[in-house]
């Protein structure tokens, strides 16, 4: 890898029932996800410019996709203030598991909670 690229370039959050993540990540970012399904692979992207050298990611359903609380932690951008959508979080079906926390000045804030499918998922916002 070259100081050039991004060290992350894909994201799969992984769910057992892909309506229902779907509704809980569109509700707490206020965003819209598009489908994307391959023959074992079911995707609902989150919006973003992915392939044109930014990270992208999506909710899948596959049977090599197991949710869980244990392994990997993904920081999905809640920028400007991360306050707004975990405030959505617990009202959109999930759990908030550590409040908005100051890292520092230069890096800013970040919170961690559970979505509906039982994933630890982390946010990140400068405020």
């Amino acid at each position: 890898m070259d100081n050039t690229t991004n060290a992350l370039n894909w994201f799969e959050i992984a769910t057992n029932d892909l309506d229902r993540a779907q509704k809980f990540y569109e509700q707490v970012f206020g965003i819209t996800m598009e489908p994307m399904d391959l023959p074992d692979l079911q995707m609902r992207m989150f919006p973003g410019e992915g392939n044109n050298g930014k990270v992208g990611g999506a909710i899948v359903k596959s049977g090599m996709h197991k949710p869980s609380r244990e392994g990997a932690v993904i920081y999905l951008n809640a920028n400007p203030d991360l306050a707004v959508a975990l405030g959505r979080v617990e009202a959109a079906g999930g759990k908030v598991l550590m409040p908005k926390t100051h890292i520092s000045d230069d890096i800013g804030y970040m919170a961690f909670f559970l979505d509906t499918e039982g994933n630890a998922v982390a946010m990140h916002s400068g405020q």
